[in-house]
């Protein structure tokens, strides 16, 4: 392509609006991290201001016909994918106007900081008036995407997170692992009983070590600190951008494998930014992650099929003894695992076991839905919280803490993303199932504190595709046909009942 082309302008100012989006995923990892309360509404502001300048960049009159130029020219399968993604990003932000944009933004950093306070309080009735007036703003938002996009409201808004991603496809998924999960954690759990319990290792679990241990598996699992780095915040993410990834946790010095479980967790997303492709495509739309369902699938692929399997914890106990000077049977290698894949009835989404955790998003994914659509008012989300947790995992949550406060992600204004995490664990287990399968020495290798056999699969069939494929079109390429949610049926029974 030459300079003058279309296309080459487009990748200018697609390059242009990426730059900015990286200082705003920087600006949003300090709020959540390092930013004092009192900046909260100046940084509000900031937010907006630069989120304003990127849909103005992407929305400039010009780029519509660029567009239309641009996909008469000829491309490669790079370029003509770009084009692709181009278009999208074009539509959804064209779709609105820019004080709309700049009034979500400020809703969004709003009710988030309100939720700073109210979460620990428990005090759902502190966060309502803004969560009303954030979902007000997202039910714009969706209305104008959906007109645009021929798409119901929920669709436009599933749409940003996972691409062509559509309730009528989740539905039936959800609906049958409804009927599936109840009956299946019942069996769990008469096996668990039937065995010896796991012992539980002898805290407290000072903040210091559980960081330093949480650095040194890191590192054994690939991750690059000259580009990415570890802090706290009150909700663990994964933020920054390829070059400058910052993952986050939160330690509880009663339970030192929460917060490395969630390290894991968050370095398996650090390993897919870092592995997505650089040079040209660094910039550019076809050059980010494949949506969230396949972001999802990264970090669960390795905190759940990878670092929660006993071939990972023969390696991990003698460091795990080491860090926290300590010696005797709980520390040993199979207590730790066996403790590591332990099934409970529990109210947290981000510490529950891969058995009871797609029962938590399916909550989730239905309550959204019903905000959005307006079958149901935000002053009414409390107690349908807890008659779907009652209902599906037996269980009611105490206080609002542990129940519809606990997550960030509706109160920051991630409307459509909670189902990316389910469908982000069977294709985790899809593509691990593969990858062990093509490559023998994986488990080995990870029984040896060797993520490399993994880690250079992953980078050839995942990391290194960025966008250029459909997330069907990419799971299909890896595996050897769509996602099959029997695959992830079959690990659950195998792991917990075999």
């Amino acid at each position: 392509m030459t300079e003058t082309s279309a296309y080459s302008r487009l990748e200018a100012i697609f390059r242009k609006a990426a730059t900015i989006g990286e200082a705003l995923s920087v600006l949003h990892w300090d709020m959540a991290a390092m930013m004092p309360d009192g900046g909260a509404e100046a940084r509000a502001e900031q937010l907006a201001a630069l989120k304003g300048i990127v849909h103005e960049t992407i929305t400039a009159p010009e780029v519509a016909d660029l567009l239309a130029a641009a996909e008469a020219e000829p491309t490669d399968p790079w370029e003509s994918a770009n084009l692709r993604e181009m278009r999208r990003d074009w539509v959804h932000a064209s779709s609105l106007p820019a004080d709309l944009v700049a009034a979500l933004a400020r809703a969004e950093s709003t009710c988030e900081m309100i939720w700073r306070q109210a979460r620990p309080a428990g005090d759902f009735a502190q966060v309502l008036p803004s969560l009303s007036e954030l979902l007000a703003r997202v039910r714009d938002v969706g209305g104008i995407k959906a007109e645009r996009l021929g798409l119901a409201v929920y669709d436009a808004l599933l749409d940003q997170y996972e691409p062509d991603g559509r309730a009528a496809d989740i539905d039936p998924v959800f609906d049958h692992l409804d009927s599936f999960l109840p009956g299946f954690i019942g069996d769990v759990l008469e096996a668990q009983a039937r065995r010896p319990v796991p012992l539980a290792p002898p805290g407290p679990f000072p903040a210091d070590r559980q960081k330093a241990l949480g650095l040194r598996m890191m590192a054994v699992l690939g991750f690059d600190f000259r580009h990415g780095r570890l802090d706290v915040s009150h909700h663990p993410f994964c933020g920054g951008y390829p070059a400058d990834t910052r993952i986050t946790t939160r330690y509880d010095e009663d339970d030192f494998a929460s917060a490395l479980m969630g390290v894991l967790h968050e370095t398996g997303h650090a390993l897919y930014e870092f592995g997505l492709p650089g040079g040209r495509w660094r910039s550019q739309p076809v050059g980010r992650a494949r949506g969230m369902v396949m972001h999802e699938s990264q970090s669960l692929l390795m905190e759940m099929q990878a670092c929660r399997s006993r071939d990972f914890m023969m390696f991990a106990a003698p460091t795990i003894r080491q860090t926290f000077g300590a010696e005797g049977p709980a520390w040993e290698a199979d207590n730790l695992f066996r403790r590591s894949i332990g099934v409970e009835r529990g109210f947290i989404r981000v510490e529950a076991d891969e058995v009871t955790y797609p029962a938590h998003v399916i909550i989730r994914y239905r309550l959204e839905k019903a905000l959005i659509q307006g079958d149901m008012k935000p002053a009414d989300l409390p107690a349908a919280w807890n008659e779907g947790y009652a209902r599906l995992l037996g269980i009611s949550p105490p206080d609002h803490r542990l129940g519809c406060l606990q997550d960030i992600h509706w109160y920051g204004g991630s409307w459509g993303y909670f189902p990316t995490y389910t469908l982000g664990a069977m294709t985790a287990a899809q593509l691990f199932d593969a990858a062990t399968g093509a490559v023998p020495d994986i488990l080995p290798g990870i029984g040896r504190g060797d993520f490399s056999p993994l880690l250079a699969w992953l980078r050839t069939n995942v990391h290194g595709k960025g966008s250029l494929l459909s997330t069907r079109e990419l799971i299909t390429a890896a595996t050897g046909r769509p996602l099959d949610p029997a695959v992830f049926e079959r690990h659950l029974r195998q792991r917990y009942l075999g």
